[in-house]
């Protein structure tokens, strides 16, 4: 257990320091050095948080709510500083995704096997 701990470190470390992390980093800490920027950053992310803890409640999303995130996300990507943080993040979530991919991969195989 503690060999495939030390490969989880070493993975976390790569992470860290592949591009598309640095990307967003330099990226996050542009917004956030700019005031209006991470004032409009920080709306959206409180509407997103807002819409998933309602969502996982269990709770009925309104008309209302959903156009007014919506609105939030249209003003957001208006704005060149959080349009390349949004990108830096899908970027990095593509690598995090293709890495779970990796790891799942006997899990897949093992029951995939079982279904044929």
């Amino acid at each position: 257990m503690a060999n495939i701990q030390d490969s989880a470190q070493q993975l976390e470390e790569a992470i860290r320091n592949s591009d598309e992390f640095q990307n967003l980093k330099q990226a996050y800490e542009t917004v956030m050095a700019d005031e209006v920027a991470k004032k409009m950053f920080e709306d959206f992310r409180n509407t997103q948080i807002e819409l998933q803890e309602k969502q996982m409640q269990g709770q009925e999303i309104t008309e209302e709510e959903i156009e007014k995130a919506r609105k939030v996300v249209e003003t957001v990507q208006q704005h060149d500083q959080i349009s390349k943080l949004m990108e830096q993040e899908q970027n990095l979530n593509v690598l995090i995704n293709d890495i779970s991919k990796t790891i799942t991969k006997p899990l897949e195989e093992l029951y995939g096997a079982q279904e044929q």
